[in-house]
């Protein structure tokens, strides 16, 4: 196994190559260091089959759909990551073969829904699930400091003591550490009882990273074009928000509410399907397209995507535009199908 981390930053993108049949995957690439990945990998003579991210980043462009474009790659990440042009989402317990390596999925949720982490041969890819001394930070959206807790005591701690540990994160100049040592001295989770980590994280008053609106919009979109102006924090928690069967009912009773969704076509028709009756309009359409419903504005309106959080932002972009009875389906497509309701496809 061929492994390498190849940014020499705090962000870690790791290299993961079978030496057999020179296939390989990049985890948690950056889009600004995109030609220095595949030039690695041509260098030592590997083939990209995969672009993993571990999660939905929000420091950083995420490089996985420029890596997709130029090398043919597969995108991986987990079920309820939500962003589109996603090829392979990826469940706990999943294997994901590359060559002759085998590599197992955990999911981490916790600093994010759709966290997981890696394990192969081992070494255990954590992502910002666990660090080295520290966790990630769980007061993002979606964020929940008790599953992460959860996550990093049952799953990842049950992993050998001699298990290398390989963040995507770390700011304090480490290379990688050990199960058995973050079990015994990490700060944040040794010792440390479940109801205590959660105050703990509820308690760290850390500030926001840099330009995070303008990275975890468009990584939770796909959408790289800098001129569409993302709402910003205070307009996202203003959305109204409503759940798969509040909708479900509202719509048996008769209710007539423009129901609108904002994924991309091929995701349409995918195995999640779609509500009967929806209006496509994809997210990075809708500022240009907004005009076509003006006569729509005094309409209920629920805005849907795959996981609820495209569907958020483009909620808010309605609201800002003047439609005032806007909502939002709250887990998307996944909680409608997990709730066993109705979907064409």
């Amino acid at each position: 196994m061929f492994c390498r981390e190849l940014n020499r930053g705090k962000c870690k993108t790791y290299l993961l190559g079978c030496e057999r049949t020179r296939r390989a995957a990049v985890i948690d690439p950056l889009r600004e260091n995109t030609g220095r990945y595949i030039a690695v990998a041509a260098y030592h003579d590997f083939r990209i089959e995969y672009a993993i991210d571990t999660h939905t980043h929000a420091d950083h462009r995420s490089g996985t759909w420029d890596l997709a474009e130029l090398t043919d790659a597969k995108v991986v990440m987990e079920r309820h990551a939500p962003a589109p042009h996603v090829n392979l989402h990826v469940s706990h317990g999943d294997v994901l073969e590359v060559g002759d390596l085998r590599i197992r999925i955990f999911h981490t949720p916790g600093h994010t829904p759709d966290g997981i982490s890696l394990y192969v041969e081992g070494f255990l890819f954590t992502g910002d699930t666990l660090l080295i001394g520290g966790t990630g930070r769980a007061d993002f959206a979606g964020g929940d400091a008790g599953q992460q807790y959860d996550a990093i005591t049952s799953v990842l701690f049950a992993l050998p003591d001699d298990t290398v540990v390989l963040p995507a994160h770390d700011y304090r100049g480490n290379h990688n550490s050990t199960i058995g040592r973050e079990k015994t001295s990490n700060p944040r989770v040794a010792g440390r009882t479940r109801e205590a980590y959660i105050r703990l994280m509820n308690n760290l008053g850390l500030p926001l990273p840099d330009k995070i609106q303008e990275a975890l919009q468009s990584n939770q979109s796909a959408i790289e074009d800098d001129s569409m102006k993302f709402p910003d924090i205070a307009q996202l928690n203003a959305v109204h928000q409503v759940t798969a069967a509040e909708l479900h009912e509202r719509l048996v009773r008769g209710g007539t509410p423009v129901i609108l969704d904002v994924r991309e076509p091929e995701e349409y028709c995918d195995e999640l399907g779609h509500i009967r009756g929806s209006r496509l309009i994809p997210l990075k359409t809708l500022p240009a397209t907004a005009s076509e419903l003006e006569t729509l504005k005094g309409n209920e309106i629920v805005v849907i995507c795959r996981a609820g959080v495209r569907s958020s932002t483009a909620a808010a972009l309605l609201t800002g535009l003047g439609f005032e009875h806007v909502s939002n389906l709250k887990g998307g497509m996944l909680e409608w199908n997990e709730a066993g309701l109705p979907v064409e496809r």
